[in-house]
């Protein structure tokens, strides 16, 4: 009896110490890094089943316009365009077959970041300026400059870095408060004039628009370059300042915070002195480009940081349907295009098309959604 009671105090003692060692494992495992982390199967995406597949399919294949000659992507491609419209089982299967979903990291492990929308606005302009049409957007500048230093400080590698000369020296490009003051340094560079300012500042949030100019024709504003300078957020200004919550604030809000303080209104755009320039795109139907080189699809093409996630990245978004957080919005989308103020791991913006529903989804989507990048086969079994 007694050499039991010790047994059973010995094992006790083992299970103590056991315990304490799981514990401490527990309390001391790190959180992934961020970025794209480790494969899982296609049984843990939630919704993949319920999703129109084939909806993604012009998508994928404008990628292959851009990407058939990459080592990962050259035999996606040819199986890809050896399908002649597929439905959306053959297309999900398509993907089974030829990508690993992997899950996207945030810091300190989050798995779940902001995604926001934007879509190609319709606005009115003219070649001519006239007491109407009297704000300018602009074409590329030819002083500006493009400065590249990875090779010798590599960390520069993923900076878009612009600049102008002056003299001897290389300094940085002009702020959107110098460009829109009244010493106009581009002036005769003017593309087309717009009807209205806050048009022209959404139009370099969105990135590309369509333009109906007073001839009758109507044409397309496509992103060109920008000036260098970091995105600064004017609703993040707005929140700051507490003249909106943070709740309230989009597209909408800030369009009528703007109308509503003329006086105010101008100090706060040059907060973003971050430019863009234009250039026309003739062929309107094709839509936007996006900075993948390959025409955006609606609802189907997504901008993300290709610092993180590679352009061209099939990417399967969870989230919510804009300004309706009940109501799922789980699809598969393509990483076809970036941004300024997209920046980070978990970090995503929607391009929803051109219209009326595509400016209400875009200016009222800012919800918490998770990120699952689908590798090709060859990149994934590579890492």
């Amino acid at each position: 009896m007694p050499a039991l009671q010790a047994h059973n105090q010995w094992l006790k003692f083992i299970l103590i110490v056991a315990g304490i060692l799981i514990l401490g494992a527990c309390t001391t495992m790190k959180p992934p890094p961020p970025g794209i982390g480790g494969s899982i199967d296609w049984n843990k995406i939630k919704g993949w089943t319920s999703d129109r597949h084939a909806d993604s399919w012009p998508a994928l294949m404008n990628n292959c316009r851009v990407l058939s000659n990459k080592k990962a992507w050259s035999r996606i491609c040819s199986a890809a365009q050896s399908l002649d419209d597929p439905d959306h089982n053959q297309v999900r299967e398509f993907y089974q077959a030829w990508f690993v979903p992997h899950v996207v990291h945030g810091a300190d492990g989050k798995s779940s970041g902001l995604i926001t929308g934007y879509y190609e606005p319709l606005l009115f302009g003219s070649t001519e300026p006239d007491e109407d049409y009297r704000y300018p957007i602009y074409r590329r500048p030819g002083n500006l400059l493009k400065i590249d230093l990875s090779d010798v400080y590599p960390e520069l590698k993923s900076k878009r870095i612009r600049g102008r000369v002056e003299g001897d020296r290389v300094i940085s490009y002009f702020s959107r408060k110098q460009i829109d003051s009244e010493q106009n340094p581009l002036e005769g560079l003017e593309l087309l004039w717009l009807n209205d300012r806050d048009d022209v500042f959404f139009l370099h949030i969105q990135g590309s628009g369509r333009i109906k100019l007073t001839d009758g024709r109507t044409v397309g504003a496509g992103y060109a370059d920008q000036n260098g300078h970091p995105y600064v957020a004017i609703g993040r200004v707005l929140i700051e300042r507490g003249e909106l919550e943070r709740e309230e604030v989009t597209l909408f809000t800030i369009r009528e915070w703007l109308r509503d303080n003329p006086e105010q209104a101008r100090a706060l755009l040059n907060e973003n002195p971050s430019y863009v320039f234009f250039e026309i795109r003739e062929r309107v139907e094709q839509g936007p480009i996006g900075s993948l080189t390959a025409p955006l699809t609606p609802e189907r093409s997504i901008a993300i940081d290709p610092t993180v996630i590679p352009l061209g990245t099939p990417i399967w978004l969870q989230t919510s349907l804009p300004g309706n957080p009940e109501q799922p919005f789980n699809r598969l989308l393509i990483a076809q295009d970036t941004g300024g103020a997209i920046k980070g791991p978990l970090r995503a913006d929607v391009f929803w098309g051109n219209g009326d529903r595509a400016e209400q989804m875009a200016g009222l989507m800012k919800q918490p959604g998770k990120l699952i990048a689908l590798l090709p086969k060859a990149v994934s079994i590579e890492e």
